[in-house]
């Protein structure tokens, strides 16, 4: 069905004349006509009854009229869900309830007449390629994993730098510790079952424990942060990397430490990755807040992998 043509119907309809249909269209009455002969002839239906005084909506024509109503408002929502400035900002987090989704809520408090679609990618390269294609608008990751430019056209900046702690139960040779270097790590144990390979967090974590002489051990099913705390909380020997955002809630009885890396302080360098050509208004917004909010990397204290993008890697 020719929507143009039910369009040039309704405006007959609500200017009571061809000729005022015509005017409002900025096209010729005859124009008018015949638009809506072809879409009678679509129909199968005759939709203005014609008379020597003008033209009077048929029973078929006031049937028709609110469904070519509903088609017109359905044609503007699509064109909408679709146009910069418009549709939904849609930007993928790693999880729901880690510190890039904080950083979100931060921008949308900051907004709130922007409207976000976040979505939840498991890895770098599918939400790179999802920015590259423009199923999503921007995504939160640590660039570059080795191996892994980043295409033309698709682009990346600094935006927060997240302190790891080291995470024991209260009979951990460390629990009772102030703060540790990330040295005094070396030969000793870290379980963290969710180091998927191939994911840039297990990049991260694969270079922290090459740079201090550590284990990360991602031997076990995962089966989510409460399991992982309940038998960090019964250990004497395990421990494992939270970062300084990360929600936690477990009951009194773990007694669960959360001790400060200190000398250097390794930090996960996260990055917004956006498209350049990305024209929705709402992206550009975003990148303004976090980069205005963010102090920048310190000149010394902190350690980063050296594929990091923007990073200073210290070295131990």
């Amino acid at each position: 069905m020719d929507l143009t043509a039910v369009r040039t119907f309704v405006t007959a309809v609500d200017a009571g004349q061809f000729q005022e249909a015509a005017a409002d269209l900025a096209i010729t009455p005859q124009a008018v006509s015949k638009r809506i002969a072809v879409l009678e002839k679509d129909l199968g239906v005759q939709l203005f009854s014609r008379t020597a005084r003008g033209a009077r909506l048929t029973i078929d024509g006031q049937a028709f009229l609110p469904y070519a109503r509903a088609l017109l408002q359905a044609e503007e929502r699509a064109a909408a869900s679709v146009r910069p400035g418009r549709r939904a900002l849609r930007v993928d987090v790693i999880g729901r309830r880690l510190s890039v989704a904080g950083l979100l809520r931060d921008f949308h408090r900051a907004h709130p007449g922007t409207d976000l679609d976040v979505v939840t990618l498991l890895d770098s390269a599918t939400a790179v390629a999802a920015v590259r294609s423009g199923t999503i608008d921007a995504t939160f990751r640590a660039v570059t994993v080795p191996g892994r430019p980043l295409p033309e056209g698709v682009e990346a900046t600094p935006v927060f730098d997240e302190p790891l702690y080291l995470f024991t139960g209260p009979a951990h040779e460390f629990a009772a510790a102030p703060s540790i270097t990330p040295a005094q790590l070396a030969g000793r144990r870290i379980w963290m079952p969710g180091n998927l390979p191939g994911t840039e967090w297990a990049a991260y974590y694969d270079e922290l424990a090459a740079a201090f002489g550590l284990t990360i051990d991602a031997v076990g099913p995962n089966f989510g942060i409460e399991p992982l705390l309940d038998t960090i909380a019964d250990s004497s020997t395990l421990a494992t990397f939270v970062s300084e955002q990360t929600p936690l809630v477990w009951p009194a009885g773990h007694d669960l430490r959360r001790i400060p890396l200190r000398d250097p302080t390794p930090v996960y360098p996260h990055s917004l990755i956006w498209r350049t050509d990305n024209p929705h208004p709402a992206l550009t917004a975003l990148r303004e807040h976090l980069t205005s909010a963010y102090p920048g990397r310190p000149e010394s204290g902190v350690w980063t992998p050296g594929w990091a993008q923007g990073t200073r890697h210290v070295t131990p």
